[in-house]
C-alpha cells in the first residue's frame, strides 16, 4: 500500500515544477504570445524558482498552417533561443511532440546541438505503440522524456496497466497522470497515481501529473497526487489553459515549502501581463459548462463551443450533455 510520503512542513527534493502556461495557455488564443510575453514569462519563471518551461509544441508544418498560429505552435529552435539565447540558468527547456501530429524523425536535432532539454510525448492510450517509438528516438537524441497518457479518466484498468508496463520497460523519464477532462477526484486521482507509481518506482522512473480545473480541482488533485510521491507537477501562470484552465502556479508555489519557490515572479508577471491578455478578450477558466463535461466525464470541446458563442442557457446544454451521453 502506497504511503503518504512527506508532510505539510516537509522540502521534497524530488518535487519539479513544470510551466505549461505557452503549451496550454496557447490553445486558448492559437499560440498568439508577444515576444515580449514569452520573455518575461521566461524572466519570472526563473524568478520563481520553475525547473522547467514548456514553450509549446513541436508540430508538424504539413498539417498545421503556420500562417494560423503563433510560433510557440511550432516551436522552431531558433525561435526558443531568440528568447532565451543558450539558456545560462538552471530552469529546463521543454517542448511537447503529440503522437500523429508532429514529424518528429525530421524536425528534432541531437540534443547537443539544442536548448530544449526534454521532450513531452502526448498520446491516447491506443496510441502507445507510436508513442514509445518516438520515446526511444528522442531518448536516443539525448533528451529527457516524459509520456503524458491524455484522457486517462475513459481508459480501462487493463488498458492503463498494459500502457504502465510498456513505459516500465521504455526509455522514459517521467509518466504522466493526465486529467484531460478535469473529471478527477482526489480519491480517485490519488488511486491512479499510486497504480502510475507502483509501475514506475520499480522501474526507477518517476510520475507526473497534469490537472485541469473543470470542477475547481486542478489544484487539490494536484496536492493530493504529490502527496503520495508524484513529483512532476504542471501549473501554469493564472491557471491559464485549455477550457477550464489549470492549475495555477500561484496556488502551487504557495503551497510548496522549498524555500527555492518564490511568489513575486510569478505574481508581477500576473499584474503586468496576465490581466492585460484577460483584458484584451482571450477566454479561459472555471465556468458552468466546463463543470458539467467534467462531471460527465466528456472532453470539453462542446463547453468550449458554447464558451464561444458566448451561450448562458446552462439547463439546456446540461440536457443536451445528457441526451447525447
Amino acid at each position: 500500500m502506497q504511503a503518504r510520503k512527506g508532510n505539510l512542513m516537509n522540502v521534497r527534493t524530488d518535487v519539479k515544477v513544470l510551466d505549461a502556461t505557452l503549451r496550454d495557455g496557447g490553445l486558448c488564443n492559437n499560440f498568439m504570445f508577444t515576444d515580449e510575453f514569452v520573455k518575461e514569462l521566461y524572466k519570472a519563471n526563473i524568478k520563481s524558482g520553475v525547473d522547467y518551461m514548456e514553450f509549446g509544441y513541436r508540430a508538424s508544418k504539413s498539417l498545421f498552417n503556420e500562417s494560423d498560429y503563433g510560433k510557440w505552435k511550432f516551436c522552431n529552435e531558433e525561435d526558443i533561443r531568440a528568447i532565451v539565447g543558450d539558456n545560462v540558468s538552471d530552469m529546463k527547456i521543454s517542448v511537447m511532440a503529440d503522437v500523429g501530429r508532429c514529424d518528429f524523425r525530421t524536425d528534432f536535432i541531437p540534443k547537443e546541438e539544442s536548448v530544449i532539454d526534454m521532450v513531452r510525448v502526448a498520446c491516447y492510450i491506443h496510441q502507445m505503440p507510436a508513442a514509445l517509438e518516438m520515446i526511444e528516438y528522442f531518448h536516443d537524441l539525448g533528451y529527457e522524456t516524459t509520456c503524458n497518457i491524455m484522457a486517462i479518466s475513459q481508459a480501462s484498468s487493463n488498458q492503463i496497466d498494459e500502457a504502465l508496463a510498456m513505459l516500465a520497460s521504455s526509455s522514459v523519464d517521467v509518466i504522466y497522470l493526465v486529467d484531460s477532462y478535469g473529471s478527477l477526484f482526489p480519491e480517485n486521482a490519488s488511486e491512479l497515481a499510486k497504480l502510475y507509481l507502483a509501475a514506475a518506482e520499480k522501474a526507477g522512473k518517476q510520475v507526473g501529473f497534469h490537472g485541469h480545473n473543470n470542477q475547481n480541482l486542478a489544484f487539490a488533485n494536484t496536492i493530493e497526487t504529490l502527496s503520495y510521491g508524484v513529483s512532476y507537477l504542471d501549473a501554469t501562470a493564472f491557471a491559464m489553459g485549455r477550457g477550464a484552465g489549470n492549475c495555477a502556479m500561484e496556488l502551487l508555489l504557495g503551497f510548496l515549502k522549498n524555500p527555492k519557490y518564490n511568489l513575486y515572479g510569478v505574481l508581477t508577471f500576473i499584474e503586468k501581463y496576465m490581466l492585460p491578455l484577460r483584458e484584451q478578450g482571450v477566454v479561459w477558466g472555471y465556468d458552468l459548462q466546463y463543470m458539467l463535461t467534467g462531471q460527465l466525464n466528456r472532453h470539453p470541446r462542446e463547453a468550449m463551443d458554447f464558451t464561444a458563442q458566448k451561450r448562458s442557457d446552462y439547463c439546456e446544454f446540461y440536457k443536451g450533455l445528457l441526451d447525447n451521453f
